[in-house]
């Protein structure tokens, strides 16, 4: 039975100062860690309408009430509002980092970084308590030269993208290798003069009875669907996947297949590897593949968006354009989508940015530029694509609350398409990745089936990454929301309760982006998957507006919200958030009306 952790650091930049806060008995019960407790934080201690990139808003590094015992690889959550898209943002990353922040942090769950330095700092995290120390030697370094500064400690850092403030800025881990990616954590860092935070602690010890079940669920999950995929490919194989079914977004978006898919995908990564890592605990897998003496991890992010997204298909030009990213501190999928928005507009004669698909020597020098914000058109991208639409215009690249989306083609799997535009942080498709079922069942999903998969996964989710579990080989605790887990460290719940914890946890987010402006205008598709796909199987099918839209009214309904996407009073009170609520949060008065058959057949697509 293991000691709950009922502490977190709060680390005030302007004043300098690090003092332990308890963290509330029912806060660590209805919301047990990472993004949950993040939530609560960020509801907590950021006004309404606060500037991202200002004083007032906080950025937390959590963890969970089991990180460093879990399978798989301990991972930390970065939770904050994001500049990118003004809504709140929770990010993940795993490596030696969270492992020994673990270690470091003592009997706190984590760290609350709030005002703004008056100079770079680091932060040195040890035996339980924070220092602040000066880091204007380390300003200006890339993340890989910013770990090398610490060589005794585990380092999460900003490169030079994040003190540029790039709304995509990632907080990178391990010298690069792991990234708190999406929407941009890393200008928040940076924009408070936070170089790094370094923890010195050694990992933390794993009782012999959390050792018994991370020995049963790692050798569980190793034998499954996923672990085997996941030691076949890494995540690699969804490149292959992707083009098969139709649904891998190339060219700027312009295609669902890529012709050169089997030269950047798992097969070209296994002639190019140099060999496997893989950190204790960890299950197998890890192909690693040198690249102007660097080492880097090219997962199936970078060949998607980089590759097919850029129309290369070279694997070792896509592995250097990901190492790239990778020392900017630079999100690949937003960084590969600017530089893609680039090269249309480019075509179309609205900027001349001298970037077309297929040059990899381009793409990595605009990739540099807008790290640095080095000229007009880097700048604005810099803010993401939907500020170069708004400076520029053209209509290149889909977004979902200033986001832009991963290479998955929701077009070829509307469930995916749901799954996009409900997300709580923008175009993303870690919330709830339906495509990898309805892409092979297609005609064969319901508005109910598609529903229910999105929800289904955008609630356990909550759960899991408050636990701040892996995300692959968390999948051992999927059915019971990780009660097992729970219980042998001393912490009972019920798997009713656990299920009731990721709805409170989803809506608890959906109230903060209400509270800062956004509604069901917000959870609209962009124009571009209106039009028709063009080659692979899917060729043709778009997402009808009409159909999307009962699909959106039969999701709100399956949650109780109002039709206007505001979770009503009565949910709100069930879910234990009345006293919780502000008055700067608006709510529904109405429930929408349920689904009727009307809405359970399946109109959301057009073959035509």
């Amino acid at each position: 039975m293991g000691q709950r952790k009922r502490t977190i650091l709060r680390v005030d930049l302007t004043t300098r100062t690090v003092r332990s806060e308890r963290v509330p008995e029912r806060w660590l019960r209805e919301y047990v860690g990472g993004k949950g407790l993040g939530a609560r934080y960020l509801y907590e201690d950021v006004p309404a309408g606060a500037d991202p990139l200002g004083p007032d808003n906080c950025l937390a590094f959590l963890l969970g009430p089991l990180s460093g015992h879990l399978p798989g690889e301990t991972r930390y959550a970065a939770v904050t509002k994001s500049p990118l898209t003004g809504a709140f943002l929770d990010s993940y990353s795993g490596g030696s980092f969270p492992t020994r922040l673990a270690g470091s942090l003592g009997e706190s769950l984590g760290l609350v970084v709030e005002g703004r330095a008056s100079e770079p700092v680091v932060l040195v995290v040890d035996e339980g308590d924070a220092r602040i120390e000066p880091a204007s030697d380390v300003w200006g370094a890339d993340t890989v030269e910013t770990a090398e500064r610490f060589p005794d400690a585990a380092v999460a850092c900003i490169g030079p993208a994040g003190e540029a403030r790039v709304g995509y800025a990632t907080i990178a881990s391990d010298g690069g290798e792991h990234h708190a990616g999406r929407g941009g954590a890393g200008a928040v860092m940076g924009s408070k003069r936070l170089k790094a935070v370094v923890a010195r602690g050694d990992p933390p010890e794993t009782p012999p009875n959390l050792a018994r079940l991370r020995e049963q669920d790692g050798a569980a999950f190793a034998d499954g669907e996923t672990g085997k995929w996941l030691t076949a490919g890494e995540t690699l194989e969804s490149v292959d996947f992707a083009n098969e079914v139709g649904v891998l977004a190339s060219e700027g978006w312009q295609h669902g297949q890529f012709d050169g898919a089997d030269d950047i995908g798992v097969e070209a990564a296994r002639d190019a590897s140099v060999g496997r890592e893989n950190p204790e605990g960890a299950v197998p897998g890890g192909f690693r593949v040198e690249t102007d003496g660097d080492e880097s991890v090219p997962r199936g992010a970078a060949p998607m968006t980089l590759g097919a997204g850029l129309g290369i298909d070279d694997f070792d030009v896509v592995a250097a354009l990901g190492a790239t990213c990778d020392r900017l501190g630079l999100d690949v999928i937003s960084a590969g989508n600017a530089v893609a928005w680039a090269a249309r507009a480019d075509e179309d004669g609205r900027i001349d940015a001298d970037v077309s698909f297929g040059d990899g020597d381009a793409a990595c020098d605009l990739l540099a530029r807008i790290a640095r914000r080095d000229g007009s058109v880097a700048d604005a991208l810099a803010d993401g694509v939907d500020a170069a639409n708004d400076r520029f215009g053209g209509d290149y690249i889909p977004t979902v609350k200033s986001m832009a989306v991963p290479s998955y083609d929701p077009r070829g799997a509307v469930a995916m398409a749901l799954a996009y535009a409900t997300s709580d942080r923008g175009g993303c498709h870690r919330r709830a990745r339906p495509v990898e079922r309805e892409a092979f069942a297609r005609d064969d999903w319901s508005t109910a089936d598609r529903v229910r998969a999105v929800i289904t996964a955008q609630n356990t989710r909550s759960v899991l990454w408050s636990l701040v579990a892996d995300d692959f080989a968390g999948e051992t605790l999927w059915d019971d929301f990780g009660r097992e887990w729970l219980a042998a460290s001393g912490h009972e719940y019920t798997r009713d309760e656990l299920r009731d914890t990721g709805r409170r946890i989803w809506t608890l987010v959906r109230l903060f982006n209400v509270r800062e402006g956004f509604t069901r205008a917000d959870d609209e598709l962009p124009t571009a998957f209106r039009r028709p796909l063009t080659g692979g199987p899917a060729a043709g099918r778009r997402i009808d507006a009409a159909g999307f839209e009962r699909l959106l009214d039969a999701y709100y309904a399956a949650r109780g919200w109002g039709d206007d996407g505001l979770p009503t009073p009565e949910v709100v009170e069930r879910l234990g958030l009345a006293d919780v609520v502000d008055a700067d949060t608006p709510l529904s008065a109405d429930p929408t009306t349920p689904p009727t058959a009307s809405t359970t057949a399946h109109p959301e697509t057009n073959d035509d």
